[in-house]
């Protein structure tokens, strides 16, 4: 009897341990981001390779020391591509470790930039960054540039602050919305409340992030050690991706609020303060707008969300903000903060 692949359930428990058992023995861990798995399995139901998806980015790839070589990374590859193609996902990316980004290249995968020693970020499409850049270059104009990178999730008087404190101190601002879903308010609802709430801003300039600016939410931890190097290997992508943005952009500031109180954001900025100058980009940490001895953040209003207080934190939202969460249409978003395990980010 031949090896033959199939698709891991969530539910298959005991096919799932095994996923975890071969990672662990190939010194990955499991992401915490999966919605589909598969795996290719001996004649005696041993796991001899395995890999999984999220959204449109493949993760998770192992093959068993003792069958390596035999092509079945290229069988999981091939069978996850088509996963990807059967949910209309076209553009592909997967993040590796450096030593395998060759085999990739050789499976149709481009790089897009990689953290020496660490990792390296790769789409299946051989011109898909640059024609983003182009695209984003049709929108630079004369002056001093900066940018703004943010969640908006919800967009609050914090986030607008930093806008404003940006388009004060430069002629052109591009604002970032990080397109990803990685929370409970859809990327369409953070989008619209960003533009209205900076439209009398005339020198902002709001900007899809699309897949090449990467959340903390959905950064590939599964290949690096702890926590700390999650934070260093996001971080250094994250410039690496943004050097070339900014580039394209004639960007020369970036502009990133103070955190306080999340350990992992305090630790993103301090990296991006300390290697953004290596790249021609100045970084402006902002202190986080008060009021009184209240601290604006899109946590404390998803956190007065969930314990049904959106009462106590309106005044922390720009108006178009508060209409909205105070409309029927916001409805099913305040359900799925309400069911959230965690909104309060740490």
């Amino acid at each position: 009897m031949a090896d033959w692949l199939t698709e891991i359930a969530s539910w298959d428990k005991r096919s799932q341990a095994k996923v975890d058992r071969l990672l662990e023995r190939e010194g990955i861990r499991r992401d915490g981001n999966l919605d589909y798995t598969c795996g290719i399995f001996d004649e005696d139901g041993a796991l001899a390779a395995t890999g999984s998806c999220f959204g449109n980015t493949i993760r998770c790839l192992a093959v068993s020391s003792d069958r390596q070589g035999e092509g079945l990374l290229n069988q999981v590859v091939s069978h996850l591509m088509e996963v990807q193609s059967s949910r209309g996902n076209t553009h592909v990316f997967l993040y590796t470790k450096c030593q395998s980004a060759r085999f990739f290249g050789d499976l149709g995968f481009y790089e897009v930039a990689r953290v020496d020693g660490r990792l390296v970020f790769m789409e299946n499409r051989r011109t898909g960054f640059a024609d983003y850049c182009a695209r984003l270059a049709q929108t630079r104009r004369e002056g001093v540039s900066a940018a703004v990178v943010m969640n908006a999730n919800p967009f609050t008087k914090g986030h607008l602050h930093l806008v404003e404190r940006a388009a004060a101190e430069n002629d052109t601002v591009h604002l970032f919305v990080l397109s990803e879903e990685a929370g409970p308010i859809p990327f369409a609802v953070r989008r619209r409340l960003v533009r209205e709430g900076v439209a009398h801003l005339p020198g902002v300039i709001c900007h899809d992030s699309g897949p090449y600016i990467i959340s903390a939410a959905t950064f590939p931890s599964y290949f690096l050690q702890d926590a700390d190097a999650v934070v260093e290997a996001h971080a250094r992508l994250d410039l690496t991706v943004f050097g070339k943005i900014a580039a394209a952009l004639g960007v020369t500031r970036r502009y990133v609020g103070e955190e306080p109180v999340s350990r992992v954001t305090a630790s993103y900025n301090r990296i991006m303060a300390e290697h953004l100058p290596e790249l021609g980009v100045e970084c402006r940490i902002i202190p986080r707008l008060t009021e009184g001895d209240r601290i604006i953040s899109a946590s404390t209003v998803r956190k007065a969300i969930q314990d049904g207080a959106l009462e106590a934190v309106l005044d922390m939202l720009p108006p178009a903000t508060a209409a909205y969460f105070t409309s029927p249409e916001a409805a099913p978003v305040i359900d799925a903060i309400r069911r959230e395990k965690n909104v309060i980010h740490h």
